[in-house]
């Protein structure tokens, strides 16, 4: 991309890339359009990454802290959390600012936020009163998505490329079943969206250890 732009030149690989983000689902294209005026300044994507990652922790705190108006204001601040997910990203491509420890550091904000999500859920609904067994389901969500996350890393690294053997249904990543946590939420539907993920998520994790078998399991070379 670097050398395309260098040339000035419309090449096959110019168009390809161009009809590609056209494809790019649309929390992408609109992370993109947001951070596109940053691109010339000196903000960097690990100052969007701590953003991501002070509001994802945000979220969590509200979402510990139990009740109506806590599990709104947790809500508001995950989906903002989840939206600048990928606005690092898209800030690395378009100002060329890419870097090993930025990569690191996105997979920490990912995981810390995704797995530490969950468990607070069941500590609130433990807390408004919906019992033990709450927390014990946020532990086991948490516990699988973290799992989760070791596997599809080890995928991306022996396959290649982001989302390495996932099932993308209707184009999106499995990743944006997070942006129903809010609306979720907003309906009062919590403890159900908790049951749901400690029963689909080490299901998920079974079924992904058993399809991918011989790539997970192979010895490195």
């Amino acid at each position: 991309m670097a050398d395309i732009h260098a040339r000035g030149d419309v090449s096959e690989a110019a168009v390809s890339s161009g009809a590609s983000r056209r494809r790019d689902p649309p929390d992408q294209r609109l992370a993109r359009a947001i951070i596109r005026p940053l691109v010339r300044t000196r903000v960097t994507p690990n100052h969007l990454t701590t953003v991501r990652l002070a509001l994802g922790l945000g979220a969590c705190a509200a979402y510990a802290t139990g009740g109506v108006h806590w599990f709104m204001i947790g809500s508001v601040l995950f989906l903002l959390s989840t939206l600048m997910d990928h606005a690092d990203g898209e800030l690395a491509r378009l100002s060329g600012k890419t870097s090993r420890i930025g990569h690191v550091y996105d997979l920490f904000a990912d995981i810390t936020v995704q797995v530490l999500l969950f468990v607070a859920i069941g500590v609130g609904l433990m807390n408004a009163g919906h019992g033990t067994i709450m927390l014990v389901l946020g532990l086991i969500a948490g516990g699988s998505i973290s799992a989760l996350f070791m596997v599809c890393q080890t995928l991306e690294s022996r396959i290649g490329g982001k989302q390495a053997g996932l099932p993308r249904p209707g184009g999106f990543d499995m990743e944006d079943a997070l942006y129903l946590v809010a609306p979720i939420t907003w309906i009062g539907w919590l403890q159900f969206l908790l049951i749901a993920a400690a029963v689909a998520a080490p299901l998920f994790l079974l079924w992904l250890l058993w399809h991918h078998r011989r790539v997970i399991f192979a010895r490195a070379v």
